[in-house]
């Protein structure tokens, strides 16, 4: 990889489907992303099912797995990383006009009950996706896609 990688971590916490948890490591590859973290039960890598949408990387991308999100995001915030929750409700910033601070971890919940286990409390800042149509979330995956891709035009638009 020729560009250094985005200063941005996803957690995944209690991600139900693998496949899901497969289609972040695709979208982490694409933008370069710093590490992926997986929690709770979300699957991880070897899985039949990561790497029937991963498409390999799973083998490129940095990922860890902790059984606790408050583990990993204790130590990233000690090292100063904004900790934003990927979430809806009343009070969180549009994706759009949030301004991250650098190195930034986003955490998305699981697709059913989103953020549990007090994260929503640890969190710096809760970020949503607008929603104009009738349905007011979309799957997990697509949702970390447009994500990942919103903090790398932020991030190579700063300077």
């Amino acid at each position: 990889m020729s560009e250094l990688p985005l200063p941005a971590v996803i957690l995944l916490d209690h991600i139900r489907s693998m496949y899901n948890a497969g289609a972040f490591f695709r979208t982490a590859d694409a933008v370069n992303l710093q590490k992926l973290i997986l929690c709770g039960i979300t699957a991880h890598p070897p899985q039949e099912g990561i790497a029937k949408t991963a498409l390999g990387a799973e083998e490129t991308v940095p990922w860890e797995y902790h059984t606790d999100a408050l583990i990993p995001l204790r130590m990233l915030r000690a090292r100063g990383y904004e900790i934003a929750a990927i979430e809806t409700g009343p009070g969180a910033q549009d994706l759009f006009e949030w301004q991250p601070r650098w190195p930034v971890c986003v955490i998305f919940g699981n697709e059913v009950d989103g953020l549990g286990d007090g994260l929503m409390e640890v969190c710096d800042t809760h970020v949503h996706l607008p929603m104009y149509g009738q349905k007011n979330s979309l799957n997990v995956a697509t949702a970390g896609g447009i994500v990942a891709y919103e903090l790398l035009r932020k991030f190579k638009g700063k300077s």
